[in-house]
């Protein structure tokens, strides 16, 4: 057993995620894009490709945006070139940042996401100053109540790396994050419908943020994920609702 309100603390993630649907959209079909343009237009052998779009259908973008998305990726159509970029920062009480962004202009993105540590108490690092904190891999989450020995078994025949029960119930199963599809495809077949998935930088260990201090560590991630050239903000702070 391990971990605090996981289930709670996604949830309230996703809340927060949905109610920026305008955003949600925008930064979908960038990631499209830049999937088809590194790894081509055919799903079945880019699985950045397809991780980006089964995220884009949970979210209802529309067939056409996600199609032209990958039409301007693969040069059918013309379109904005991105580049990504990683920032690593600290944020209230030295918790660790990590921000990935897809940008046209470099000098504006890094100007943007500076700015946004400053004025909300935390700071820009170096280069790897974070990086070291957070794992990349695929993550599942499953409610409270999920038979934890069947999914387990089904899990780990499947090729995950390890699958953990929080104090809440809820089990996560951790992948290799170029296997997540491959396990999650192969756990829905057993049954098993995780209500949150994606490939992401899991903070080795996290550290949990109530009253002032978490309303200041929650304002600096608005400000981070609020802009336009944010795909996503990684922490180790874990904000108490």
């Amino acid at each position: 057993m391990a971990g605090h309100s996981k289930w709670a603390n996604i949830q309230h993630r996703k809340g927060r995620q949905d109610a920026k649907r305008g955003k949600v959209f925008t930064k979908l079909i960038k990631e499209i894009t830049v999937a088809a343009k590194m790894g081509g237009g055919d799903v079945n052998a880019n699985p950045r490709l397809r991780l980006a779009i089964d995220k884009a259908k949970a979210q209802s973008l529309p067939k056409d945006n996600i199609e032209n998305a990958i039409k301007r990726g693969t040069g059918q159509l013309e379109g904005v070139s991105y580049e990504e970029i990683r920032y690593e920062g600290y944020g209230i009480n030295g918790a660790a940042v990590m921000v990935d962004c897809l940008t046209d202009n470099k000098v504006r993105t890094v100007a943007e996401v500076r700015h946004a540590f400053a004025k909300h108490g935390g700071n820009m690092g170096t280069d790897g100053s974070v990086a070291f904190l957070f794992t990349h891999c695929g993550q599942m989450l499953f409610a409270p109540g999920t038979d934890e020995t069947t999914l387990m078994d089904a899990a780990i025949e499947a090729g995950a790396d390890d699958v953990v029960t929080n104090e809440d119930g809820s089990i996560e199963v951790i992948t290799p994050p170029h296997d997540f599809s491959t396990v999650k495809d192969a756990l829905e077949k057993a049954g098993f419908t995780p209500e949150f998935g994606e490939v992401t930088m899991k903070a080795q260990n996290e550290t949990e943020f109530s009253g002032e201090d978490a309303l200041k560590m929650q304002k600096l991630l608005d400000a981070l994920e609020s802009l336009d050239d944010v795909q996503e903000v990684y922490t180790t702070a874990v904000i108490d609702e």
